[in-house]
């Protein structure tokens, strides 16, 4: 009598196959670790990974001593030389943040003070600088941040599947995760192709992250809210008015960078996004609606409270999404010469934002310990990932190394 195949075995499970995930577990493959990366999708880096900007950031905005700012440096750097190391196509070409209102000056200065504090190289430019770099740029000021770069972050996680597969992992495409169980020794990953078993688990779930934290016992302490950031290709005329990366000064009230214009690793243009609720978590449009997904999110406390202090800000949002004129209004506080006529939908991504209980927009990377029975990073012990947006991408390959230290597996 034959018996019944043992479930694999594996010293990590990683749970989602975005850069972060690949990430980790390429980390741990080259810690000599058996890995498998269970995801969903048919596709690696589907979502946020797939659906960005592509700009390999410099970690200038980030407040000093957080983790954006330590693993954004480190990373911008790394995703340089992992692009030159395996011949993906990438580009150092820098990027103007431009103040283009006087209210706008002291908060320039203030990311001048953060470069500064995080080692990210940064000059001062007056109006005539500005023009050195981009001629049809209009501001009162701007920061040149010449470390900034480009890539296409898709490209990126594919290589490191790749990479992760040649030093003996796993990756399981098309297999969703139903359940996660902590035991003594070990992690059950329950999926819809049978269960695997983890020394510990990892899981960088991206827009369900906050579900499978459930899912596994944990309360998340957050939700996660998506925000569709809609892109606006531009013309060929209006391309040439481009040579670079274009950044307005963000508000700091909110976790997002602004409408820019980014020259893409392609050589198109394209600006954006904005940031506009998405009534799915996988919303790309505004006719990919799930009630029940969108009923949770409205009804959600933090984001009530949220809703009642920026309703201003969210109306301007919706504008621009639906009005092409108010979109280029944006756009031509930068670029005076583009015009409505020069812009066309170029796709949409969704960020997967935090949001706490109490209305607050999680600004930081953020991750939650479910320890094992021994502690936190021991034998049956999972961490999760609950808020890596942007510039996770470009801090991908350190936050791998962090999670590895963090769960006691480096």
């Amino acid at each position: 009598m034959t018996g019944l195949p043992a479930t694999p075995r594996y010293d990590l499970v990683v749970v989602g196959g975005g850069i972060v995930g690949l990430a980790t577990a390429y980390a741990a493959t080259r810690n000599g670790l058996s890995v498998a990366v269970v995801e969903r999708e048919q596709r690696l880096a589907n979502h946020q990974t797939g659906n960005n900007s592509n700009v390999v950031h410099s970690g200038l905005y980030y407040a000093p001593g957080g983790y954006k700012a330590r693993l954004a440096v480190a990373g911008c750097a790394e995703t340089i030389a992992f692009c030159r190391e395996h011949d993906l196509p990438h580009q150092v070409c820098g990027k103007l943040v431009v103040a283009t209102e006087p209210e706008e000056l002291p908060r320039l200065d203030e990311l001048a003070r953060r470069g500064d504090a995080n080692g990210v190289e940064n000059h001062r430019l007056d109006e005539h600088g500005i023009r050195t770099y981009e001629p049809d740029v209009r501001g009162l000021a701007a920061l040149w941040v010449p470390s900034t770069g480009i890539t296409d972050y898709r490209l990126v996680a594919e290589k490191l599947g790749e990479l992760v597969e040649k030093n003996g992992g796993e990756v399981h495409l098309g297999r969703t995760v139903t359940g996660l169980a902590r035991r003594p020794s070990d992690v059950v990953v329950r999926t819809t192709r049978g269960d695997l078993l983890g020394t510990r688990a990892v899981v960088c779930g991206g827009l369900r992250c906050d579900e499978l934290a459930r899912l596994a016992g944990a309360d998340p302490g957050v939700r996660i809210v998506p925000f569709r950031g809609e892109y606006s290709g531009f013309s060929e005329r209006a391309a040439s008015l481009v040579r670079g990366l274009i950044y307005p000064v963000p508000d700091p009230a909110f976790p997002f960078l602004g409408v820019h214009a980014t020259r893409g690793i392609d050589g198109t243009v394209h600006a954006g996004p904005n940031a506009v609720l998405a009534m799915a978590r996988e919303g790309y449009d505004w006719r990919t609606v799930k009630p029940k997904e969108l009923l949770g999110t409205l009804t959600y406390p933090g984001m009530l409270k949220v809703a009642r202090t920026h309703w201003r800000y969210g109306i301007g949002e919706v504008r621009r999404s639906l009005s092409t004129r108010a979109m280029v209004r944006q756009i031509q506080r930068m670029l005076p010469d583009v015009t409505a006529s020069d812009l066309h939908p170029a796709g949409a991504g969704v960020r997967a934002q935090a949001v706490k209980a109490d209305g607050t927009l999680v600004d930081d990377f953020l991750f939650l310990d479910q320890a094992g029975p021994d502690g936190a990073g021991r034998p049956g012990s999972i961490l999760h990932v609950l808020n890596a947006p942007s510039p996770a991408a470009t801090a991908a390959l350190p936050i791998g190394r962090e999670i590895l230290d963090r769960l006691g597996a480096a």
